[in-house]
């Protein structure tokens, strides 16, 4: 028999009302023994709580009991709804573990929901990230996972790759029968779809991973460049030193920001060029690894100069990049035409400004169009993590192979096909491994 756990819902402290959960084979006698009853299903009750051993009251509360498998966890629960002082929930935990029960590890409500099959391993991390979401967007993301989004699609997918492997399984078992001929070339098909619909997936660039934890906008350039005053333009604060003496920002400062209902970390890197000590060669390389890892940059260029400087971080900036031409206020000089043609001949995006008198607007607005762009509208639900990622590369690799293994025999191609779909099984959780659940459910708040 499982053991029956409990876990406050509420975050601790002093507050009006803490939820304390119950799950498990032990909830209903535990219910009975701090109230005297067990109440009504799924309607909450008034009740008064006493000390199971000295009969001592603990507090007036409400009550609620979830009979299994109509629960959250799928099992027998109970949630207590009781006021919030320290003394209070101590008081009652601390009758609760003389009962029997013991406090729930990080996530384990969910990971038992999962178990029962309430719940699968997407819709699971779901529960996380709605708990966890800061923005509008990233609520949406949440909840059309919670609800079967991923889930529903993963599963079509799955169920399309159980037809193909009918169809090569037919070929394979059954040669002397009169089924119609290239019965296994039949699948060829269904298999160019696949691979096309797991493509799409993949090249949404990681569209719901950047929706979950931020889309990632570098600030790079040269030493002086104006980097740290447009880092504190967009983020309406001086977030960042700004002084005459080139190569200030020795490491990144990362700001994290609200455009159009995304969350946007924005980071102001080292100026890019050849270092005169070991701190700025560290603060150079910490730059271009962001810079590489950002899903956008805004390369500023020193438009007043006339020499090479403006080329120094040119190697960072790649198409659909905004290239910033700066202190438009000063005479222009060399920098300003050769970074302008350079930048629109690779595709970058340009923008003249001048940071000093104010000018922010035109950049501001160019960076929630591309947000925007970048973020929303999908053909598909995006995927949240890498590890589903991960699981669609495998699966579409897997489906090139059996593509190329038709022409070779059936056999080849189901295996490869039978391997594809273990790997969206594996998104979802049908099957996994132990690491990965705990690798998943680890990262959860107690009492969820």
């Amino acid at each position: 028999m499982r053991d029956t756990i409990f876990a406050p819902a509420t975050a601790a402290g002093r507050a009006a009302i803490a939820v304390v959960r119950l799950s498990g084979p032990g909830a209903p006698a535990a219910v009975e023994a701090l109230i005297g009853r067990l109440p009504a299903p799924r309607r909450a009750a008034h009740a008064t709580l006493r000390d199971p051993v000295s009969g001592a009251v603990l507090d007036d509360g409400l009550v609620l009991w979830f009979p299994a498998p109509a629960s959250y966890t799928g099992e027998d629960c109970a949630e207590l709804q009781i006021h919030g002082g320290t003394a209070v929930t101590g008081a009652v935990f601390e009758a609760l573990i003389s009962l029997g029960l013991r406090l729930a590890a990080p996530g384990e409500f969910t990971r038992r929901a999962f178990e029962n099959q309430k719940l699968d391993l997407t819709q699971a991390e779901a529960v996380a990230d709605l708990i966890d979401a800061e923005t509008q967007a990233q609520r949406r993301l949440a909840l059309d996972q919670l609800a079967g989004g991923l889930s529903a699609q993963y599963g079509q997918w799955r169920s399309d790759l159980l037809g193909v492997l009918a169809l090569l399984e037919a070929g394979i078992d059954f040669p002397d029968e009169d089924l119609p001929e290239a019965l296994a070339e039949q699948a060829g098909g269904p298999l160019i779809k696949l691979i096309g619909d797991l493509d799409q997936a993949l090249a949404d660039g990681r569209r719901g991973e950047r929706i979950r934890e931020g889309f990632r906008v570098a600030v790079i350039g040269a030493p002086n460049a104006g980097k740290s005053s447009l880092l504190n333009a967009l983020a309406g604060r001086e977030a960042a030193i700004v002084t005459a003496t080139a190569g200030t920002t020795r490491d990144v400062i990362e700001i994290p920001l609200m455009i159009a209902g995304y969350r946007v970390l924005l980071a102001d890197t080292a100026g890019v060029r050849t270092a005169t000590d070991a701190i700025e060669a560290e603060g150079v390389r910490r730059a271009r690894a962001w810079a590489a890892g950002a899903a956008l940059r805004l390369w500023v260029v020193d438009g007043s100069l006339g020499n090479e400087d403006w080329a120094l971080a040119r190697d960072l900036a790649q198409a659909g990049d905004l290239c910033v031409i700066n202190k438009t206020d000063l005479a222009s000089g060399h920098d300003s035409a050769r970074a302008a043609e350079w930048a629109q001949a690779q595709g970058l995006e340009l923008c003249r400004v001048s940071l000093f008198a104010g000018g922010r607007a035109d950049i501001s607005d160019w960076l929630e169009r591309a947000v925007v762009s970048a973020l929303s509208g999908a053909d598909m639900p995006a995927a949240t993590r890498l590890r589903h990622m991960e699981g669609l590369g495998q699966a579409r690799d897997s489906l090139r192979r059996a593509q190329v293994g038709l022409e070779l025999g059936a056999e080849l191609a189901a295996e490869d096909v039978r391997m594809a779909a273990r790997a969206l099984e594996r998104i979802t959780g049908r099957i996994g491994t132990e690491e990965v659940l705990g690798q998943v459910f680890a990262s959860f708040c107690i009492g969820k």
